[in-house]
């Protein structure tokens, strides 16, 4: 990876999911926020954007558990290209809810936002070959050519008009000529839901046109984008769906084992996360077949990937099906060095993978992670969590790293502050020669400043938000992933004091 080798450049971005940008539809989208955002990073003399998964999301709004490996999150399709190619209204509009502009209200926006995708397929079937989308064939041709090049769309379609058939059903309640169907079932329902299907495809496409366009912008401005990875994908998926014999299931399709992990300082009855397991003997048998397409999927859409839970590429924690807590479970080994050598074959030498290594890691992973040369990650909030010397302190980071004030899962770093002990602020504030007063910014210069490859700041630490603006709090079903960011925030003082902090520090 010549040109995405972290090895000798220093690099500073945001992490900000789309969903966070300001707009007028309840929820970001790859509209002109995204285009702003993107403008902002090259004012603020920024190359990195990180984003969370992309994929679709099902219940509880997650975009850790999708309903797809590829397909994209139709809720961040930008509306107003439509408006503006004549598929939908202003009358489509008269409707339209009052939104929080700082927080997504996901029931409101799946109603409004599905209404007028809806409408729009429904306007761009009825119209004339000549006339769809304001006459441009070249759309067509595009659409056409997708659904002709991307091998997952189908199964995807047709779960999804599937699930949509049964009203939302998850797949292991359907009946059983496509629960499990053969491939004459499933032609069958590919006819009889024919119309479903290709609005499905039809969005697909939407999404993959807008988000294809918004990176080639990024890019040009010389901003790579890191995407994320789940490791474990929803039982509720087409994942599981259409590849039933890569996971560790029983005859009805249930899970045999489920993930999590195991009990610890934070849990003492650990976290039962409920996805299926990998068979990964069949993924071998296969040479990963599933997983090399899942990555270079992934790396269409991205510059780097960040593979979360990458110790469970080492061990995993196999809890048995039906357990209320993860305590029960077992460590099981995974194919490690034998999964990231096809890996490397297939993706090239220097692998543009960053390993999520947080937690309780074993040795082997570390090692697992270092034998392949992917960089790690810092998050300087630890460092003064722990009271004691430890790895996360910024004078422990090496140059393969990514360094972060905190992730989407910890609360923001005033947030943080504002709670934690009070030996945790007196460690910072002896550590940096400060009074507190200006905390979040003394953990971006900590963060620019060190010796990391790569220094990432979430964007609600930049605006210097507390936690009412943190993106997850694990363990908490409600209110997460929900975010915003106004327009105005993105001004001119803050462009110049990013611009001024990451060129101090060779960013």
């Amino acid at each position: 990876m010549e040109e995405n080798s972290m090895e000798y450049n220093r690099y500073a971005g945001i992490l900000v999911h789309p969903t966070s940008f300001p707009g007028d539809y309840g929820i970001g989208d790859l509209g002109s926020g995204a285009y702003k955002f993107v403008d902002f990073l090259e004012k603020s003399g920024l190359t990195l954007w990180q984003v969370l998964p992309l994929g679709h999301t099902g219940f509880g709004d997650s975009p850790y558990q999708p309903f797809s490996s590829f397909a994209g999150q139709p809720l961040i399709i930008a509306i107003d290209p439509l408006r503006e190619a004549g598929l939908l209204y202003d009358e489509d509009f008269c409707d339209m809810p009052q939104w929080n502009p700082q927080k997504v209200e996901y029931g409101k926006v799946i109603e409004f936002k599905t209404g007028l995708l809806k409408k729009a397929f429904e306007r761009y079937c009825d119209s004339d070959i000549e006339d769809k989308f304001s006459t441009d064939e070249e759309f067509v041709e595009a659409f056409e050519q997708f659904k002709d090049e991307e091998q997952w769309l189908d199964d995807y379609s047709l779960f999804m008009a599937v699930k949509d058939h049964f009203s939302g059903m998850p797949w292991y309640m359907w009946e059983n000529s496509i629960k499990k169907p053969t491939e004459k079932q499933k032609k069958d329902w590919m006819e009889k839901l024919s119309h479903t299907v290709e609005y499905f495809r039809f969005i697909q496409f939407l999404f993959h046109k807008q988000w294809f366009e918004l990176k080639e912008y990024a890019n040009e401005k010389g901003i790579k984008i890191i995407g994320d990875i789940p490791i474990f994908v929803a039982w509720d998926s087409v994942d599981v769906w259409a590849n039933k014999k890569l996971f560790d299931l029983d005859s009805k399709g249930y899970p045999k084992t489920v993930a999590g992990v195991p009990p610890d300082f934070f849990s003492e009855t650990g976290q039962l996360w409920g996805n299926p397991l990998y068979k990964w003997s069949e993924h071998t048998k296969t040479g990963y077949e599933w997983w090399i397409s899942r990555l270079r999927y992934q790396l269409k859409l991205a510059d780097y990937v960040r593979l979360d839970h990458f110790r469970g590429f080492d061990k995993f924690w196999a809890v048995p099906y039906g357990e209320e807590t993860a305590a029960n479970g077992k460590w099981v080994k995974a194919p490690g060095i034998n999964f990231f050598t096809h890996l490397e074959a297939t993706l090239g030498y220097h692998m543009p993978i960053i390993a999520e290594d947080l937690g309780y890691i074993e040795p082997t992973v570390l090692e697992l992670r270092d034998k392949f040369g992917i960089p790690g990650m810092k998050v300087l909030q630890f460092g003064f969590e722990n009271p004691d010397e430890n790895d996360f302190l910024p004078h422990n980071c090496v140059r393969n790293c990514v360094c972060y004030t905190t992730t989407h899962d910890n609360d923001t770093v005033l947030g943080w502050y504002q709670k934690c002990y009070e030996q945790s602020r007196d460690k910072l504030r002896r550590y940096y020669n400060t009074d507190g007063g200006d905390v979040c910014w003394t953990l971006i210069r900590a963060c620019f400043s060190s010796v990391a490859n790569m220094a990432i700041v979430p964007m609600q630490d930049v605006l210097c938000l507390d936690s009412w603006a943190r993106y997850n709090t694990p363990g908490v079903g409600d209110g997460n992933w929900a975010w915003r960011f106004k327009l105005e925030d993105m001004n001119e003082h803050l462009e110049k004091r990013l611009y001024e902090t990451a060129k101090l520090y060779g960013r």
